[in-house]
């Protein structure tokens, strides 16, 4: 077996002790944020880690003591293998950016498991060079000296499958509702404006995959907003507080909530969306309720192994 997938995702914190380091890595990151000139960057990334710590481990505390991200990963890469045995077998490996298993110690344990041929898939379906851009580039750089070749897989906004499981997990949360819901809020990251004005199609395409669920839900109104802004920059708007007390102030009394670039559960969801947004949510006289994340359901599973088989 000489072909092997690797699944590439952000990564996570996976105790307290790790929100510090994590945060490290994240901020060390030239590619998706430029803190100084750049000999000073991870300087500049420590201090920044350092001051941001304490905040985090609160929020990590509360959902848990880490990030699930990577078991729900490997999850995703036992899965996928799977369904991938009857047609292309293949090993699936998970290769994360910031944190365990990095993207270049996966690679290594690939050319040591004799993989010849890599299909590289991100688990973001919407390409922004603040995350796709930056994990393919740190896996281009791994692979080189490598006698490996790879097939890389960027983006899949308007998969068919994909489109199928988020309706899927949808029709699930409008049922919470027994009728009484007429307002969806799309809530994806947030990225800096200055990304979509240098030509990064995020935006665009958070945009196509809400075009292709319209037509199923032609009786609800959607909304979009962004969330996990960071930084004095200008970041896309509205954000995601911003629209829930909108909404709230025209009278809304329920909000389903789908978290659109989130394909697994990690801090965005479990604690900006079922804590923080919550309570928000509340105190302003209205209810709120999220769809679940895509995680394992068999639908996504399909998305990942068909684009897989093309």
């Amino acid at each position: 077996m000489d072909t092997g997938v690797i699944l590439l995702n952000l990564g996570g914190p996976d105790s307290l002790k790790s929100v510090k380091p994590f945060l490290f890595n994240l901020f060390s990151d030239r590619e998706i944020i430029k803190l100084g000139p750049k000999p000073l960057q991870k300087q500049i990334a420590w201090t920044i880690s350092t001051l941001r710590a304490g905040k985090s481990i609160s929020m990590y505390s509360q959902i848990g003591g880490g990030s699930p991200i990577f078991e729900i990963t490997n999850n995703q890469a036992r899965l996928l293998e799977e369904y991938l045995a009857p047609s292309i077998g293949c090993r699936v490996y998970v290769g994360m950016r910031y944190w365990h298993p990095f993207i270049k110690d996966t690679v290594f344990q690939m050319e040591a498991d004799g993989i010849k041929k890599v299909i590289a898939l991100t688990l973001y379906p919407h390409y922004s060079k603040a995350a796709t851009g930056s994990a393919f580039n740190e896996l281009k750089r791994a692979l080189i000296g490598k006698d490996m070749d790879c097939r890389i897989i960027d983006s899949w906004y308007d998969n068919r499958y994909y489109i199928e499981a988020l309706s899927s997990l949808m029709d699930q949360g409008i049922a919470q509702f027994n009728g009484e819901l007429t307002d969806i809020l799309f809530s994806a990251h947030g990225i800096p404006v200055s990304f979509i004005k240098e030509g990064d199609p995020y935006a665009q395409h958070i945009n196509k995959t809400i075009d292709c669920l319209k037509g199923r839900y032609s009786s609800y109104k959607f909304h979009l907003s962004y969330q996990s802004r960071s930084g004095p920059v200008e970041w896309l708007s509205p954000s995601t507080e911003e629209m829930i007390i909108g909404l709230a102030q025209e009278g809304i009394k329920n909000l389903l909530i789908v978290p659109i670039s989130f394909v697994s559960d990690h801090i965005e969801t479990l604690y900006e969306i079922d804590i923080k947004y919550k309570k928000l949510a509340e105190d302003n006289n209205m209810t709120m309720l999220r769809t679940k994340s895509l995680n394992t359901h068999p639908l996504f599973i399909k998305a990942l192994g068909e684009m897989i088989k093309i």
